[in-house]
This record gives structure tokens, sequence and C-alpha cells, in this order.
């Protein structure tokens, strides 16, 4: 099980390296990025849509699921970045979209209509981005159901055709080396199909109801294939609930599902220690015995946690990515959370069509002090660029670097809660105790015995520790 030693990192394409001047950032690209994530020393890549699209929601409404973007390259330039990628010890993850395909898909188009969700008469139900969840189709005469754009139609999954296309498509990906996939509103994919309206005066139903036990069975289905390989694949899964224990339930109860569902109550978590400890906690005890968690700070859903959690802090921001770091389970950085990048501009008028706009967390990635070659969307902070940082010893860069070489040591211990004060947030895996100070008062941790191996303070860095670890405001240490 890899995964329970990676560090995972997500790579929005359009934005991280255009290879070829046309302003987009591409595959060949992130080709010739790879020595910088080897360096950085994560173990795989999550790639947002690399297929066909579009572009109503920037390649989440795949128009063919075998295919590359023709502005990312070609299907020669993805085998490249897996084989090159897996030369440096590197996975590739590729992104899913089982929950609904492009209008302009051929399935859609003519040879698969009955594959989708039609109604003769259309619910309350409302699509996620606004608006009606339903849309009338002239060439049938009926109503087709969209959870979020117009141009993005439903797919039945109670036709055993997209079940058995979809293996095709797992299979196909899975025998060129992607090693997994990260998977796109897995947990709302299959749909209740008794097409009713929400219950009560006034009101509507935001997402169309799911069919829950449908929903796990395919997971399950999903996962059994993924475990004919060796290794198996991975299935990451987007788990968007805000309920731990419900969160819990796509491992399955015997770990059967998901190996990693993110866990979205912690990303919606403020930056305070009762808060974090508390998810974390439950965490702990709300998945079966098996199961490996996930942690993830900021994707290219929501507002850069630095701008979100972290008020701009540069303190706060190594502060929350000390805890991510050391966590038990698998961390996932978005590009640039490494250099503590904040949220970037939106364009006026925004492109993203979602509302409020996420435009301003898919910004260029800044590689020097140059504007980037990345000309799609504006650019963010260019002072907080890598060229700089690598030259920093004291950079968010390298303190994030050191927190994954020093997380290869603890991978293996269990998170054990340790006894503080208000606004401390500690505790211990293994040899090293772990503590983060997420409030404005200096505060000490007891007891704490060794030395300093990382800390946000980086001249506290080999300091012995004997009885107590002491922390100033918005400050942690790692000490073993």
């Amino acid at each position: 099980m890899w995964w329970r030693d990676a560090v995972l990192y997500q790579v929005y394409v359009r934005s991280f390296a255009d290879s070829n001047g046309d302003g987009i950032g591409d595959l060949a690209g992130l080709t010739a990025r790879l020595d910088y994530l080897e360096w950085l020393g994560v173990d795989a890549l999550w790639l947002n849509p690399t297929f066909p699209s579009p572009d109503a929601d920037w390649g989440y409404d795949v128009s063919d699921y075998y295919g590359v973007h023709p502005d990312f390259g070609t299907l020669a330039d993805l085998d490249r970045l897996v084989t090159e990628a897996v030369r440096r010890g590197i996975r590739v993850l590729l992104d899913l979209v089982p929950n609904h395909t492009s209008e302009r898909h051929p399935w859609f188009r003519v040879e698969h209509r009955d594959w989708y969700v039609w109604a003769d008469e259309p619910t309350n139900w409302r699509a996620v981005f606004g608006g009606p969840a339903w849309a009338w189709d002239e060439r049938e005469g009926r109503w087709y159901l969209h959870s979020f754009l117009p141009e993005m139609p439903d797919l039945n999954w109670h036709e055993p055709g997209v079940r058995a296309e979809f293996e095709r498509i797992l299979r196909f990906w899975f025998d060129r080396g992607v090693a997994g996939f990260r998977i796109d509103v897995v947990h709302r994919t299959v749909k209740d199909l008794r097409l009713r309206d929400a219950a009560g005066r006034g009101r509507v139903q935001r997402f169309p109801p799911t069919d829950v036990p449908g929903t796990h069975e395919l997971i399950r289905a999903w996962r059994r294939l993924a475990d004919e390989y060796e290794p198996p694949r991975l299935l990451v899964g987007e788990t968007y609930v805000l309920d731990v224990h419900e969160m819990a339930t796509f491992y399955g109860a015997d770990a059967d599902e998901l190996q990693l569902a993110f866990n979205f109550p912690f990303l919606h978590a403020s930056l305070r220690a009762a808060e974090l400890r508390r998810i974390v906690e439950l965490t702990e005890r709300a998945l079966p015995e098996a199961a490996w968690p996930v942690w993830t700070l900021s994707n290219h859903d929501h507002v850069r946690f630095p701008t979100r959690i972290c008020d701009g802090d540069e303190r706060r921001a190594r502060c929350a990515l000390l805890a991510l770091l050391a966590l038990r389970g698998t961390p996932v950085l978005y590009y640039g959370d490494e250099l503590g990048l904040e949220q970037g501009p939106t364009p006026e008028p925004p492109l993203d069509r979602a509302r409020p706009s996420r435009d301003g967390c898919r910004t260029p990635m800044p590689w020097d002090e140059r504007p980037p070659a990345v000309t799609w969307l504006p650019n963010g902070d260019l002072s907080r660029n890598v060229a700089a940082q690598l030259k920093d010893p004291d950079s968010v860069l390298r303190l994030c670097r050191d927190l994954i070489g020093l997380r290869r040591e603890l991978a293996a211990a269990p998170y054990e809660t340790l006894s503080t004060g208000p606004g401390i947030w500690a505790w211990r895996r293994g040899g090293a105790t772990v503590a983060v100070n997420l409030s404005a008062r200096p505060a000490h941790v007891r007891p704490v015995e060794g030395v300093v191996r990382v800390s946000t303070d980086r001249s506290r860095d080999g300091e012995h520790v004997s009885g107590r670890l002491r922390l100033e405001p918005w400050s942690g240490a790692v000490v073993g």
C-alpha cells in the first residue's frame, strides 16, 4: 500500500508550466518540472482532468475518456510523463469524472442517449452551480438531469452499458501505467431515480438524491478491479460530505471501497487548535480499522489556505503545513502550497462559471520573479516563487521539503493526542512529539524530550529540549 507512505501533489495542468508558448500549461511543461517535484520529495501526482473537453467547466465536462485535451498535448505526451515520473519514483493519478459528461460527448449527441437521466416532467431539484437541475431537450421531447451546468448531463448508473464502459475506461488507463484515479463527486454518482420533488412547501433539493446502496456497490466493484493490478491501483474519492462518520462509510465497513476518501471537514476547518484536534480525533475513531486517512488544506475548488485560514500570515501558513505533513495519513499538497502561495486575482468577467468564481485558486505557478509563460489566467504574487525560495534556507519551500523528508520516519507511527492548554495542538507519533501554537500568546508543552528536528522557526532546528517545549505565538516544532 504505497500511498500510506506517500505525499500526493495536485497539479492543475493548465496553470502549472507551459512548454510551447501558447499561454496554457501542458503535459510537456509538467514533465520538464519533474526534477523539481522529485527534489521536493512528492511520491505521486494527481492531475486535474486531462481528457478532451469543451471546457464549460475546465475539463470536468469530458467529451472523450480515452484521449488527451489538445491544449495539454497528446496521448504520447501523457505516456512520456508517466514514464519519466516513474523513473523518478513518482506515480501519476488522473481525475475521473463519472457523474456526468459533456453534452458534446458522442454518447449524448448520438450513440447512447439512453445512458443519461431523463424525465417527462422536471422536479424541483436545483443544480450546484445555480438554477434548475433539468434542461429541455428538443430532440427527445424530454428533460435531462444536470447536477452542475446544463452542458454537463448526468449519467444514469443504473444502465449496465454505463458500468461496462467505465470498466473499460479504468482498464485502458491502468494498463498504460496510470497509478489510480481521484474520482470526482464519487459520493453522488448513482442517482435515486424515483425523481420526486423535495418535500415541504417552498423547499428545493440542491443536489439530486443519491442511491446510497447503489453508490457503495459501484465503488466496491471499482475497488475489485483496481485490486486486480500489481501494485493495486489507487482510488481517491471526492467525498464532499461534512460529517466525518458519513465520510468514513466510503472506505467500506471492511475497508473494501475507496483506499482514500477526502476529509472535507478538515479542509473547511479554521486554524484553531480545538477544532482541528476534534476533527482528527473523530476521524481516528470513525475510520474502519484497516482504513487510512487523507488530509489536504487547498484544492482547485477552494480559496488557497494561506488566504482562507491564515489571513496571509506566513507564520500561520507554516504551522498549517507542519500539521498537515506530520499527521498520520496521506497528505495532499495543492501546487503552490509549498510556497505559501495565496489566492490570486479573478479576471473580469470571471472565466469560471461557478459562483463565487474559483479562478483565484488556479492562477499560474510562479517559477521565478518573471511573469509566468502561463497566461490564460492573471498572475498572482510573483514574489513567492520557486527560484527565490530555493535560494533561501529559511523559506516556506525549504520547510516543506524538510517536513516531507522527516515525515518518512513517522509514516507508520500512530497518532496520540497530548493534553495541552488553549490554543495548542500537540500529539505524539512514535518517538516524536509534534506541537503547534495556534494562538497569539507564548505557550509551553510538557513533557517533551529530545532534539528539535524541524521547526517553523528554522533557527531552532537542532535545539535540545528537556522537560518542556516553549512555543512562540503561531509557531510549531517536531521534537524527537
